[in-house]
């Protein structure tokens, strides 16, 4: 459990914009640039855990096959596409368990994420501030090159291939785990949209959350109460931070009606219809 001294808990709306954009100003250039990037989750309780380590069991020695079977099968994609990372991307977007976990540059899609489950009403949501920038800091000194000369502080797949070519190769790199954040291809517009990129620890037992006990200082957290929910919620979806922009098609269109016309603390759907969504 973390030390609350990284526990930002707020009681409204307008301290909740306050430290969604602490830390933002960069004086070098006069402007706000955020070396954050943001996790959204709905209960204050969950920990940084991908995907691959909740199946359970040798989930580490499970990687390598559930990739593999994933490559074999997936037969509309590219086949020209052989890196790995592009791979790891395509996987971790369709949901199969891998390392990768899912981050945004956007402190409001965050919020999105940790208000968009209305079961989870009666819990805090968290949303995570990881310090990108400062974290490159304990990469690997090839990677570090790499970024550098590339002027950026997180990977694309053309950037992280030429260097390291496959996932034995990154956890070799150095004794020491380390966290990468890559930037997936456009997919599709989800993740152009969610201003999506993914963290990825250099082994796949290695698990960000224990990292970053060690490193406090990379990182925040924002605790919102549960009774903070809905006025939040009401106040994304009026500027347009909901599942119809952020998960384009009917699907997510969907997924926000069924939420918008759900009631919230007496309020009757029917008034909800008569009000409408826009």
């Amino acid at each position: 459990m973390y030390s609350s001294i990284n526990d930002l808990h707020v009681r409204s709306w307008e301290e909740l914009q306050h430290v969604l954009f602490r830390d933002t100003w960069d004086g070098r250039i006069g402007r706000y640039r955020s070396p954050f990037v943001y996790r959204g989750l709905r209960s204050h309780t969950y920990t940084l855990t991908t995907s691959l380590v909740r199946l359970g069991g040798d989930f580490a020695l499970l990687e390598h096959h559930l990739l593999r079977n994933f490559r074999k099968y997936a037969r509309h994609a590219p086949d020209s596409e052989t890196s790995v990372w592009n791979w790891l991307a395509l996987a971790q977007h369709h949901g199969l368990p891998t390392r990768l976990l899912d981050w945004t540059y956007s402190p409001y899609v965050a919020l999105h994420f940790a208000t968009d489950d209305l079961d989870a009403y009666d819990q805090d949501g968290v949303i995570w501030a990881l310090n990108y920038v400062k974290a490159a800091e304990s990469l690997p000194a090839p990677l570090r090159e790499a970024i550098r000369q590339e002027g950026s502080n997180v990977f694309t797949p053309e950037l992280l291939e030429p260097v390291c070519p496959t996932l034995r190769d990154l956890a070799q790199m150095q004794p020491e785990p380390f966290v990468l954040f890559l930037e997936p291809p456009s997919l599709d517009e989800r993740i152009v949209h969610q201003y999506a990129l993914f963290s990825l620890m250099s082994t796949a037992e290695d698990n960000l959350h224990d990292w970053l006990e060690a490193q406090p200082d990379l990182f925040f957290r924002i605790i919102i109460p549960a009774s903070l929910k809905w006025e939040v919620r009401d106040k994304l979806d009026q500027a347009n931070i909901t599942e119809r922009v952020l998960f384009p098609g009917l699907g997510g269109l969907s997924r926000w009606l069924h939420r918008h016309y759900s009631s919230a603390r007496g309020r009757s759907a029917a008034t909800d219809l008569e009000q409408g969504p826009g």
